[in-house]
């Protein structure tokens, strides 16, 4: 019987209200939010917008203080940035578009307390798993937008940290270019172990990507549900031609229905009520 992996993050009772001027105008994004991820494991979280899947991200690496509740990581609870121990990757580069490629990702590793002498075999290795080590030398603004996702995503993994979160890094790719960044980062993980926690709305991204997909209710965010993909890591494009993958992208959508409904309910009353 195989032995489960360790918990690296554990969250528990997590809630999240912003204030807003007046009592009323206050937003419950989050409400009781309970989760342990395994040490290795790849969670996609899953919802409708405004459900405060990116709020709980930003709980989890310290950026975002909690209403109620705690996180804990590798043991420790989070009470701010733990830079060394959890990297982002975010929908929008982050770049510094005055330095090339490789001065960004030594500023990065520098930051993660790197020596100088190790930090440039660093970067062009990762740089090479994402097929972009040509382009080292390149400044931001000379890459599209998939080339600059592609060296987000190298960059994150490149810090060496034990915990990634990625906030809808591909959500400004087309579908194909999403899908073919899907593969590599599947590859990528089957090498590196690293714990993932991976928001998204693609349903098909989140069957071919995760091991476990955690779906959010309507806000204020709940966990609503759980569902595994029984798939190992790295996934093969022909895993989206599999009966199983049509049937697991079905269920979520049966699940999530009735959440999205609710969201555009509230966001039409809302409308209705400026109007």
């Amino acid at each position: 019987m195989a032995v489960e992996a360790p918990i690296a993050v554990m969250i528990d009772g997590v809630s999240k209200t912003y204030p807003g001027r007046r009592a009323e105008q206050q937003v419950a994004a989050l409400e009781a939010v309970s989760l342990n991820v395994r040490k290795g494991e790849f969670v996609c979280l899953l919802g409708p917008s405004g459900c405060g899947k990116s709020t709980l991200l930003g709980i989890i690496g310290g950026m975002i203080a909690p209403s109620t509740g705690t996180v804990t990581v590798n043991g420790t609870k989070v009470a701010g940035p733990q830079p060394r121990n959890i990297a982002f990757v975010f929908q929008e580069s982050t770049l510094l578009p005055w330095y090339t490629v490789l001065e960004n990702f030594r500023i990065a590793l520098k930051l993660q307390g790197i020596g100088a002498s190790a930090w440039r075999d660093r970067a062009m290795n990762a740089l090479s798993s994402v097929g972009m080590e040509q382009f080292a030398n390149h400044y931001p603004n000379q890459l599209s937008v998939g080339m600059k996702q592609r060296i987000n995503v190298a960059r994150g993994i490149c810090l060496g940290t034990d915990i990634l979160l990625l906030d809808e890094p591909f959500a400004a790719l087309d579908e194909q270019t999403r899908m073919v960044l899907g593969e590599d980062l599947s590859v990528l993980l089957a090498r590196t172990g690293k714990t993932i926690l991976f928001v998204t709305h693609s349903l098909s991204e989140a069957v071919f990507l995760a091991d476990r997909i955690v779906v959010m209710t309507a806000r204020p965010g709940r966990i609503k549900t759980s569902i595994t993909v029984p798939e190992p890591h790295p996934r093969s494009p022909d895993f989206m031609l599999a009966p199983e993958f049509g049937a697991l992208r079905n269920e979520l959508y049966a699940v999530l229905r009735d959440e999205i409904r609710q969201t555009v309910a509230a966001m039409r009353q809302a409308r209705d009520a400026g109007g």
